[in-house]
């Protein structure tokens, strides 16, 4: 993986407006093996060359959730990283991610809840600067406070 900044923590207390992280990913056929594996979704879209051809992908694709983990990666590994608390994510997937395309994950702040220590992010990910995934995430942030 390719990213912009260092894993680790971003508190509450450091956190702006407009802050952004990313990372790149190629997904590989053993990613999706790994994911179907994982998550038990041995759907033929993602696994059958030939099944798949046959369908309005034309082709295999990549499971919508794989994509989607780009995100979390993003959430739990650079902004704010450490310690965060998923509170909920939208996603609208706008195309589909294939085996050997590189997967460009951002989310940048869009709200922050001081009191609460929640913050809100715009999140998407992009094949080829096409955006393949939109969406929001509300995450509650650690703080040097209480963590």
């Amino acid at each position: 993986m390719l990213d912009n900044l260092p894993r680790g923590t971003i508190c509450i207390e450091d956190i702006e407006m407009g802050m952004s992280r990313h990372l790149q990913k190629v997904v590989t056929d053993e990613d999706i093996e790994m994911f179907a594996q994982i998550s038990t979704d041995r759907n033929p879209v993602h696994l059958d060359d030939d099944y798949a051809r046959d369908t309005i992908f034309e082709g295999r694709i990549a499971h919508g959730m794989l994509t989607a983990g780009l995100i979390s990666a993003v959430i739990g590994e650079q902004l704010p990283g450490h310690g965060t608390v998923y509170m909920g994510q939208s996603l609208k997937f706008l195309a589909p991610v294939r085996p050997g395309d590189l997967v460009y994950a951002e989310v940048k702040v869009i709200d922050i809840e001081m009191a609460k220590r929640r913050v809100k992010l715009e999140c998407h990910c992009s094949v080829d600067g096409k955006k393949v995934l939109i969406g929001e995430a509300t995450v509650m942030a650690p703080s040097r406070k209480f963590d």
